[in-house]
């Protein structure tokens, strides 16, 4: 007969891995869809390529894609549709990196009498 195994121990290290995986948004998921199309603006999709409707975050990554995918057209930044322009972005919607759980962890608020 053997013997009993031992359970493994985690380190601090790695449960304050896992915690700040369970508790930072990444922006992931169905929360984040619309946060990187760009469909709430604020998001990563800032311009949009007047010819074939892509959105890229910046300008220099616009014009990569537009000398990749559009070489025989110039190159006009006028022509770019600026989508945070268009819109104003929603400040009280969560971030993609911030820290923090949308629960209320500490019982904050809640009538505890001992």
């Amino acid at each position: 007969m053997t013997g009993k195994a031992k359970p493994k121990k985690h380190t601090a290290k790695e449960i304050a891995a896992k915690v700040d995986a369970a508790t930072t948004n990444r922006g992931g998921g169905k929360a984040g869809q619309a946060d990187r199309t760009g469909q709430e603006k604020g998001g990563h999709a800032k311009y949009e390529c007047p010819h074939c409707k892509i959105t890229a975050p910046d300008l220099k990554t616009m014009q990569i894609h537009h000398d990749a995918r559009h070489p025989k057209l110039p190159f006009e930044e006028e022509k770019l549709a600026n989508l945070h322009a268009v819109h104003v972005a929603d400040s009280s919607k969560p971030r993609p990196g911030v820290k923090g759980s949308h629960k209320n962890n500490f019982g904050e608020g809640s009538s505890k009498s001992s």
